[in-house]
């Protein structure tokens, strides 16, 4: 059964910081790369933060860019979102999306979403 398991969310102030967790079982954690989205209320899902399978690539939305981290830990099919300078617009429910390509013709892909972490951000 595959299961992607959000932590870490809650209320901080503005400029404050969390981490967030995105524990993964069911699947082969290391083959799939990680994203973390997050949708606020009344806007479309966005993709926040990108992650290689291996680890060695990353890639923010702009808007994150130079405050927020993307990590993972292939041993323990972790992945982490370090979020530092929190504000107010960042406010939104967090979740992780496991995704690999499969080498067919045409190309298909699998992912997995998780259930969601809420951050609030206010002061």
């Amino acid at each position: 059964q595959v299961q992607l398991v959000e932590s870490g969310g809650g209320s901080v102030q503005p400029g404050g910081s969390l981490r967030l967790s995105c524990v993964a079982s069911g699947f082969t954690f290391g083959t799939y790369a990680m994203n973390w989205f997050r949708q606020a209320p009344g806007k479309e899902r966005e993709l926040v933060a990108f992650i290689t399978s291996d680890g060695g690539n990353t890639k923010y939305d702009d808007s994150v860019t130079g405050r927020f981290t993307i990590s993972r830990d292939n041993a323990k099919n972790t992945a982490y979102l370090q979020m530092n300078s929190l504000k107010p617009e960042d406010t939104a429910t967090y979740y992780c999306n496991a995704l690999t390509i499969l080498l067919t013709d045409p190309l298909e892909y699998v992912d997995y979403w998780g259930q969601g972490t809420q951050v609030t951000v206010s002061s």
